[in-house]
Formats: C-alpha cells, structure tokens, sequence
C-alpha cells in the first residue's frame, strides 16, 4: 500500500475519464495522459462534432491523432504497482459511497446526462464551464480533488454547453458584442466585432441583470393593478345586477299603481332593464376575462424571468435574454362611485304626488317612455371640495324675473309662491313658467349650487338679444340645457329629448360648467357627490344660467 504522502502522486497516474490507475496509457498532442479505451470511448461518443478534443483542456485535435502507448509511463506504472499505487478513495459524496443512495440516479429524458459515462448515463450533478462538460458524481471527483481543476468554473447541470463555443475560432465565448447584440469570443472581438461596442459576457450578464429586475418589478406592479381592477369590475357587475334587479321590482311595484295608463308599457321598461343589464354584463365579463387572461400570462413571463435569473451561464442567460415587454398603459375606465340601485328607476308614491305630478307622469309614461334611459356616471372629481376650487358666486337679475316671482335684496334667493303660471312682464316673454335669469354670462370653468325647495328647473342658455325667450320655458330647445327637478325624479330636457334621471330628487343641487371643454354637469349634494347627468358638446357663445320655478323656491348658496 502506498503511504499517505503519496496520494497526490497516486492522483497523477489517474484517468480522469475512469478515475482508476491507468490502464494501457496514452499521451495526448496536448500533453494530458488517459486509458487507450477510455479516450476512445469519449471520442466516439464526439463524433457528431467533427473533432476530438480533451476531456480536461478541451483542445481540439482534427483529424483524430494516432493514440500511442506511452511505454515510458506504462513502464513507470508497472514499477509502482507492487508498493501498492491504486486510484484514491472516492469522496464521501461519491457515487459508491454509503451515504449517498441517489447518486447512481440514471439520466432520465428531461435530465442533462453525464458527457463520461459508457454505457447508460448517469444523471449529471454539475456543468464544468472551463471543460465544457458536464460530469456526474463519479466523474466529477477530478474537479475536487485535483488542483487545476479547483478552479474550473462550476454550474448548475446545463445541456447547451457546447453553444458557449465560437464555431468559427474553437474558443469560449467570453464576451459579447452589443452592437450586433450576439455572444462572441475574444478572437472575434479582434476580428470581425473589432470596432463594435463589446464587453465581458459577466459584465453585460450584470447590466441585463438589473434590467431584468426592474421588468420583474414592472411586471409585478402590473399584476397588482390588474388584480385591483378586477376586483373593481366585479364589484361593478354586482352593482349592475343588483340595480336592475331593483329596477325590475319598482317598475312591477309603479305599473301596480297606474293599471290604466302603464300595463301595456311594464314589460317593455323591463325588457329595457334586461337588455342594458346583459349588454353591461358582458362588457364586463369580457373585460374580467381579458384581463385573467392578462394576469395569467403575465405570471407565467414571471416565473420565467425568475427561472432566468437563476441561471448561472452567463452565455445561456444572454441568450434566453427576452426582449422588453412593452405594455399599453390603458386603463379600465369604471366610476369612482358605485351604482345607486335607486338611480336605475325610482320608487314612485303615486297616491301622494298624483295629483301634483300628473302632467309629468302623462309626458312621461306616454310621449317619451322610448326615451327613458339608464345612465352611468363617468368618474368625477370625488369630494365637494375639489369642486368648490371652481365657485362661482351667482347672481340673478331681477330685470329678468317674470312677476309672480319674489326676488330677495342680495339677488340670490327667489320664489313663487302663489304657484301659479303666469304671463311675464312684457308682452313679447308671455308664456311658460315663472322664470329668472343670471345677471352675469358665463365662460371657462364655473361651480355654483342652490338648495332647492319644491319643483323647479335649472338651465344653461344661450342669449343672444335682451329679449326674454317668448312662449314657453327658455325658448328654442336646441338653444338650452336644462334640468328639472321634481316631486320624486328628475328629468333632462334638450332638444326635444326627455331623459329620466330616476332616484330621489336632490335638495340641494350643484351645477359643473366647463365651457372651453364643452361638459356641463348636474349633482346631487350630500354626504358625497352624486353625478346625476353629463353634457358633452361644443359651447359656441356664452351661457347664461335660468331659474324656471313652477312651484316653490331656489336659493343660491
């Protein structure tokens, strides 16, 4: 038996294919020495290559070299062999070790097999980025116990390796050119890349890596979103649901109430409220799945960049490397308040209101039922205070005021209170109800409110003489924009078209102008501000505001 100060020498007369005492020994062109089957079973098995090369350097030799019998080493062997010269003990994770139960893992298909083994491969335990092979346990032993081979470069298993290779020069790709954005080798970098903007594959892994992890994070972010917006559809479509449900019990609660004028209609407005319901649904159920989808895939690019980042080559990182996801910043646009369920039709107390209210439910339930509307609010500033940004101090102009009308001193409160409909004070304004203009025109952004007492309409006209609209309300309908507010419901009126605003009538109403934008916008003012109609259009001249009360009284706050 050798002395244990002899193990290293032993370690020299080592195959490093079959890590025993070398059999037959031949010396390669490149100087290291190896088994005569050994190195000819390994280059068999590189045929598909073209050449043959090192196990241990990796240099190429084409054609294949004559393999010779070293007979002044195969002599020295023979001299040693009695004092007992044998392959040193395997390490304790070597694949005959006790302790080691997996280690004779066979390569399965999805497995990187050991470039080493004859006969059936073992599974590989490390990828070698110096010799370009990968080794299993048994054949891995060199790399630990051997000390040039303690600084070969180590990586998780790795089945591409021969792509870290320049087909052109037989060299590592060590760098990378970013001009042609592709993995080169030092040869290249001086020949064909020369004046290219190159660096080392390590420090461009560097540089990709922290752009990796800022889409990483981006992706993230994203996810969090859509997740949110999800959610925020979900909530949505329970609203829709739950206020055309609610709708559907009102109409069936009215047409009980006005057998002789609604029966034939009852049906239709719930046909109406089942269409819109579908049509809303739908929307956004495909929205929702377009954006699981969304999520789902955005994930799955997750879980790959994370895979990547794992990885150690840096030449396999370069090129798995995807390109930059470029992402629509579109968001899904959805109200900043929910659905009023009250807002899709009103619960209507016929008994007490008929008789005031009679000539609003005729207009309504027989000349304009087609008309009849369900609205979504478009998102609004949330709070009364981004809206008091824009107040404005209305005041009316007592000149204006037809007759039966009382106008308080600081021209900011009126009221008719004989509740009767009378003629105005010229001749050429006879008509309509009692009505009141602003003193002032209006232009650019204005916010106003008024507490409102009874039924009475709030406009937005054009006034292109002194002269007061003659016949009735503010004279030619395309002319004004107006909102009236009733017992129990409010209604828009413009150009002969009536929409239903259904829900309980605001007692104090606020009034959003954006002239140069073109929207004007009616609220409900209370704990929150609730949108109850929107204009979008092109205000060619000045606008003034008009009080058309019908019974009752204003008051501008």
């Amino acid at each position: 038996m050798a002395q244990p100060g002899n193990e290293m020498d032993e370690d020299k007369f080592c195959c490093s294919v079959c890590l025993d005492v070398l059999k037959e020994p031949v010396t390669l062109p490149c100087g290291h020495n190896y088994c005569l089957a050994c190195i000819r079973g390994s280059w068999d098995q590189e045929e598909s290559r073209g050449a043959s090369s090192c196990p241990q350097c990796r240099q190429s030799f084409s054609p294949r070299p004559v393999l010779v019998k070293n007979r002044l080493l195969a002599q020295l062997l023979e001299e040693l062999r009695p004092s007992g010269l044998h392959a040193a003990p395997a390490a304790p994770d070597a694949p005959d070790a006790p302790d080691a139960p997996d280690a004779l893992c066979h390569a399965g298909p999805e497995d990187v097999a050991c470039d080493f083994c004859s006969g059936r491969k073992l599974k590989a335990v490390k990828s070698c980025l110096t010799c370009l092979a990968s080794y299993c346990q048994q054949h891995l032993q060199p790399h630990h116990r051997v000390a040039s081979f303690k600084r070969h470069q180590l990586v998780a298993p790795c089945g591409q390796l021969q792509e870290n290779v320049c087909s052109a020069h037989r060299e590592p790709m060590k760098m990378f050119c970013r001009t042609d954005r592709q993995s080169i080798c030092f040869l290249c970098s001086l020949d064909r890349h020369r004046d290219h903007d190159t660096a080392s594959a390590a420090a461009e892994r560097t540089e990709r890596q922290r752009e990796l992890e800022v889409s990483s994070g981006d992706i993230q972010q994203r996810i969090q979103a859509r997740e949110e917006d999800v959610k925020l559809l979900q909530q949505e479509l329970e609203d829709i649901l739950h206020s055309a449900d609610t709708a559907v019990r009102t109409t069936e609660s009215i047409s009980t109430q006005f057998i002789h004028y609604i029966q034939n209609m009852s049906s239709t407005l719930k046909q109406q409220i089942r269409n819109q319901q579908e049509a809303e649904s739908s929307r956004v159920q495909e929205l929702q799945r377009k954006l699981e989808q969304e999520i789902a895939e955005l994930k799955k690019r997750q879980e790959e960049l994370k895979k990547l980042l794992h990885t150690e080559d840096d030449i396999q990182f370069l090129r798995k490397f995807p390109p930059p996801l470029r992402f629509s910043e579109t968001r899904i646009s959805h109200p900043h308040t929910k659905l009023n369920p009250d807002r899709l039709l009103a619960s209507l107390n016929i008994e007490a209101t008929l008789s005031a209210s009679w000539d609003m439910v005729t207009e309504i339930f027989s000349n304009n039922f087609s008309k009849v509307t369900l609205t979504r609010p478009k998102a609004e500033p949330k709070t009364r205070k981004q809206f008091l940004q824009h107040l404005h101090k209305m005041s009316l102009d007592p000149e204006t005021a037809s007759p039966n009308l009382t106008v308080a001193s600081d021209n900011r409160w009126v009221a008719n209170l004989s509740g009767e409909k009378c003629s105005c004070r010229k001749p050429e304004r006879t008509g309509g109800c009692p009505r009141i203009l602003s003193k002032d025109s209006l232009t650019g952004r204005r916010y106003w409110e008024l507490e409102i007492g009874g039924r009475c309409s709030v406009a937005l006209l054009y006034r292109d003489t002194d002269n007061f609209p003659v016949k009735s309300g503010f004279g030619s309908e395309d002319q004004w924009w107006s909102l009236e507010v009733g017992c129990f419901l409010c209604m828009f009126r413009h150009n002969g078209a009536l929409t239903v605003i259904p829900g309980p009538p605001p007692s104090i109403l606020a009034v959003d102008l954006d002239h140069s934008a073109g929207t004007l916008s009616f609220y409900k003012v209370s704990k929150t501000m609730t949108l109850l109609h929107r204009v979008e259009t092109s205000f060619t001249r000045p606008l003034y505001a008009g009080l058309c009360l019908h019974r009752g009284w204003a008051d501008l706050t």
